[in-house]
């Protein structure tokens, strides 16, 4: 007796999966959930505009927790904020050592930070010990939270009135199509 000859399934992936891009799945769509879930346009943009400030301070290992005392502080939404947080992770790695080195030249030790390296700062342990390091490195991390301090200010306040008035157009569109 022959053995049926084999025909596997046709793999089929869902329409809208595919035509949806990682960004709009990921990031766009989240927050739409959130307008439609009754969070307001000045709400989501303040969330998103504190969560991306707070994204890209120059301190390893801070944003979660913080993100999440601000949110819960100010009554915002913790998923959105931290979804803006953990989104700004890419800028803050890049933007951790300029932030350092103008951080170190407004605290007085811009010589010593400017071209630092690996090399340099094992020469530096070996000659000083850990605590010039540590004093060094401390001195560059207080300039550098002092710049970024400055910075989110306004970064905060153009992210507000930009997604508000993005967020609130989009609430009227989804709105509009709904018919309510």
């Amino acid at each position: 007796m022959p053995l049926p000859e084999f025909q596997p399934e046709p793999l089929t992936v869902p329409a809208a999966s595919s035509s949806r891009s990682w960004f709009r799945r990921r990031v766009v769509d989240p927050l739409l959930d959130l307008l439609k879930a009754g969070l307001s346009p000045r709400q989501l943009a303040l969330t998103v505009g504190l969560g991306a400030a707070i994204g890209l301070i120059p301190a390893l290992g801070t944003t979660t927790v913080l993100s999440a005392l601000v949110a819960l502080r100010l009554r915002l939404n913790v998923a959105a904020m931290q979804l803006a947080t953990h989104l700004m992770t890419a800028f803050q790695l890049a933007l951790l050592i300029p932030l350092l080195r103008g951080g170190a030249i407004i605290m007085g030790q811009g010589d010593k930070v400017a071209h630092l390296t690996l090399a340099s700062l094992r020469q530096l342990i070996a000659q000083e010990g850990w605590g010039a390091v540590g004093q060094l490195l401390w001195r560059a991390e207080l300039g550098a939270l002092l710049i970024w301090a400055l910075a989110s200010v306004p970064l905060v306040l153009v992210l507000y009135f930009v997604l508000r008035a993005v967020f609130g157009r989009v609430l009227a569109r989804q709105s509009t199509r709904t018919g309510e």
